[in-house]
This record gives C-alpha cells, structure tokens and sequence, in this order.
C-alpha cells in the first residue's frame, strides 16, 4: 500500500474516466488529503463515475479542455500535485486519422506541464505506457530498454515523458512515469474484455476476435496501478523516474474462454470467430513483456495477476452494460 502525504491537492487531468475515478475514490478515502480536482472535457468521462463524491467539501469538478491553456493554469493553480491521465483512447484510430496522437496526446502534455510552470506546481504523476517500447517479441522490457515505438500512440507517450523529464531539469519539476500494462477493472469504457462482454451481449453464440487470439499481454487491475502510483509519488526520491507496472500474461484467446463464462454461457454454444493475422490492428503489438522489479523495489506488491483482474472486472462491468451505462470507446 501507499504511505500518503498529508494535507496534499491533487489535480487530475483527464479525471473523469476510468482510472481517474478510480483515484479520486482513493484519494478522497484518506482524510488526510485536503482535496481532489478532476479537469476533464468529458469526451470519454462520466458523471457517474464520481457522483458519490459529489458532497464532499474537498471535492471539485471543472469542466474545461486541457488545450484551453488558460482556463488550465487558472484550476490548477492551488494544487501540489498532478495526475495527467488524458490522452487518446483509441489507439486503433490512428491508422485512418494519424495526427489523432499528437492533438490527444502530445500537446496535451505539453499544455500541462506548461501550466503545470505558469501555476506553481512542481510534481507530476503521468500514465505512460507499454507502447514506448515497441514490438520487441518475447524480450523482457526493463525501463532501460531502447525505446522504438511502432504506433503514434507509442510514440505520443515517449514525447510525453520526456517533456515531463526536460520540465523537471529546466524548473525543478518532479516527475514519475508509469508504464502500466493494459489497466482492467470496474467502470472500464473499452479494452477487449469490454469489446467482449459488449459482443455477447448483443449476440451470446459468436465472439470475433481481432488477430489470431495469440496475442499475449498483461493485464493489470485499477487499484493495483493507484496503488503503484501513490507508492511511487510517497517513496521515491530522485528528481525524474520511470516505472514499468505490469503483472503476469494472458492470451486473448483465453480472454475470450474467461468473457463467455463471466457471461454465464457455455464455450461449447459460442462459435470464436477469428480475423487472421498476429496483430489485432496496425500499430498493435501482439506480445508485451515488462519488467516491474523497479516498482517492486519500492514496496509494491501486486494483488492480482492478468486472469483474476480481468474476472473481477468482466464481473463488475456486466450490471453497468446491461444498464446501458456504458459504451465502446475503442479498439484493445
């Protein structure tokens, strides 16, 4: 677990999804914390993610757009802390719009930084990613590794890190960057487990699966990433640092056998439809193997490994899809 710094504001960017609402319950959990901003445009967050917080006194909601540089120095300013989370959902999308990563991903990091400088707030917590590291096959990755992105999306999170890192040596910024494997858990608003469930919904004898089904990834559980993250911002000391979170692997293929039974269906009645090729789109890459023992030195210990995070999380979402609460917001 995480030890907290007392009396901190933390200032979300992109707070209203999925992982952002996930800290927010933490954060606001911890009497300590003297309060949580969550600044979102509201193109993928949700309302309802955070809802139950809406009476607590150290609780705000600004509705802006993180390229409205002004409007983003004016809500930060007054926090210790940010926790960027913003960026483009669907990776896939790149292949037909190619500047998608740049406009949802690099400016924005950079405007928060920059506004981060005009504001006065020297520490940042940034969600980076599997993709800086490229298509290395079945190699390790530790955050040493040449970084050689094949996606724009990839690509977009290694200019985002190092903005952050030029930021922390130019004005005495502190950075972390946490290079999650794929983030599974309740509230989630796409992914494969989310493509699947949303599948069977519709029509519970047939599953597509993009690529051959022998992709093999991690999957790592929400709270085992706020978990990470904390640790890290409490523990760690140097000026600028990266950090790989990620768990053990499972194949889609699997994850399709996991999605029917979360579904309460038999395998044997849903027929696996598959679209060929190793990769599920272009950019995609279809085996990713990082190395976590720098977060692990740390303190951190993960709970959960790729199969249980996903069950948890099929199992959690189902009640809300069915609910018509949520949508397809991208390709795994």
């Amino acid at each position: 677990m995480h030890e907290m710094t007392s009396s901190r504001r933390y200032f979300l960017v992109g707070g209203a999804g999925f992982i952002g609402s996930h800290f927010t319950d933490r954060l606001l959990s911890d009497s300590s914390v003297a309060g949580v901003t969550i600044y979102d445009n509201f193109s993928k967050g949700r309302h309802w993610h955070y809802e139950t917080h809406m009476r607590d006194a150290r609780f705000r909601v600004v509705c802006g757009d993180v390229k409205d540089i002004g409007s983003l120095v004016s809500s930060m300013a007054g926090h210790d802390i940010v926790i960027h989370l913003a960026s483009n959902p669907d990776i896939a999308r790149a292949a037909s719009e190619p500047d998608i990563d740049f406009r949802e991903g690099t400016l924005l990091t950079n405007n928060v930084v920059e506004a981060m400088r005009r504001s006065g707030v020297m520490k940042i917590l940034y969600s980076s990613g599997s993709g800086v590291y490229g298509d290395p096959g079945m190699r390790e990755m530790s955050e040493n590794e040449p970084l050689k992105p094949v996606s724009t999306y990839g690509a977009s999170k290694l200019a985002g890190e190092a903005l952050i890192r030029s930021y922390c040596h130019m004005f005495e910024f502190t950075g972390r960057a946490f290079r999650f494997g794929n983030v599974v858990g309740p509230r989630q608003t796409h992914g494969v487990g989310f493509d699947f469930l949303h599948q069977l919904l519709k029509d519970p004898r047939k599953l597509r699966i993009l690529g051959d089904g022998n992709q093999s990834k991690s999957y790592i559980h929400v709270q085992d990433v706020v978990d990470a993250v904390l640790l890290a911002e409490a523990r760690a000391t140097t000026p600028f640092e990266v950090y790989n979170v990620a768990t053990d692997y499972i194949t889609v293929k699997e994850i399709a056998v996991l999605a029917v039974e979360c579904s309460g269906l038999n395998p044997e009645d849903v027929a696996f439809e598959y679209a060929g090729g190793s990769r599920g789109w272009k950019g995609d890459v279809p085996v990713v193997r990082m190395n976590s023992e720098r977060i692990r030195r740390l303190g951190w210990n993960c709970r959960r490994g790729s199969r249980e995070a996903l069950r948890e999380s099929m199992i959690a979402m189902l009640p809300d899809m069915k609910a018509g609460r949520m949508e397809i917001k991208g390709k795994w």
